[in-house]
């Protein structure tokens, strides 16, 4: 090895809206809630802002003393109304088998409740190295940096902030609601239109991290 140390590279994955489109299962999971509280969700807006934590959408529609029960009644439900109806994202899995295929580890950094994004994850058969949840956007560099991640990939100006804040490269994807434009000035390293063309950029890229 002439003296060298080998680094194994570890790329890190949003959850929502990047490795999965969970738009239709929270929709449902808004209107489970709204049937059960008597409160108004405007479900199909609330699914326009995925991203950021559970308790900021929340926090639209229900009083700040609520936002506690409220989303622990929401995660509660969650497994029941959400998981079956949410797809994995075009290429998903075949960005963390190609992490694997570098002889990389491939991570779930995400804002969501970390056991119903494994719950996501086992339904379609995605197995990532890791997952950690509960961590949004400047925070996500706690798990990015104990972890070793080099490259981040979302596809939130969250996601990018997280990545700047580990110092790793930020892989934007054009599949959530920010545009391309946006992940670029939040500090976006690349945007790609989405997950398909994450193989041919880490074959290109990858072994710089």
């Amino acid at each position: 090895m002439g003296g060298m140390i080998s680094r194994v590279l570890t790329v890190g994955f949003d959850l929502d809206m990047t490795l999965i489109d969970s738009r239709p299962g929270i929709h449902a999971c808004y209107e489970a809630l709204a049937a059960r509280t008597g409160t108004y969700i405007d479900a199909d807006l609330a699914i326009t802002r995925l991203g950021p934590p559970l308790a900021d959408e929340l926090a639209r529609w229900f009083p700040a003393a609520e936002i506690p029960a409220m989303a622990d009644l929401y995660r509660e439900m969650y497994p029941a109304t959400a998981i079956a109806a949410t797809s994995a994202m075009p290429g998903a899995a075949e960005a963390i088998a190609a992490v694997r295929a570098a002889g990389g580890r491939a991570i779930v950094v995400t804002a969501k409740y970390e056991p119903n994004a494994k719950l996501h994850l086992e339904h379609l058969g995605i197995e990532p190295d890791a997952v950690v949840g509960d961590l949004w956007a400047e925070a996500k560099a706690e798990a990015l940096r104990e972890h070793g991640a080099g490259v981040y990939v979302g596809d939130h100006t969250g996601d990018v902030r997280g990545a700047r804040t580990a110092q790793a490269y930020a892989v934007a994807v054009a599949t959530g609601p920010c545009d391309e434009r946006e992940l670029r000035e939040a500090g976006a390293d690349v945007v790609l239109p989405d997950l398909t063309a994450f193989p041919r950029w880490l074959a290109r890229h990858g072994h710089r991290y």
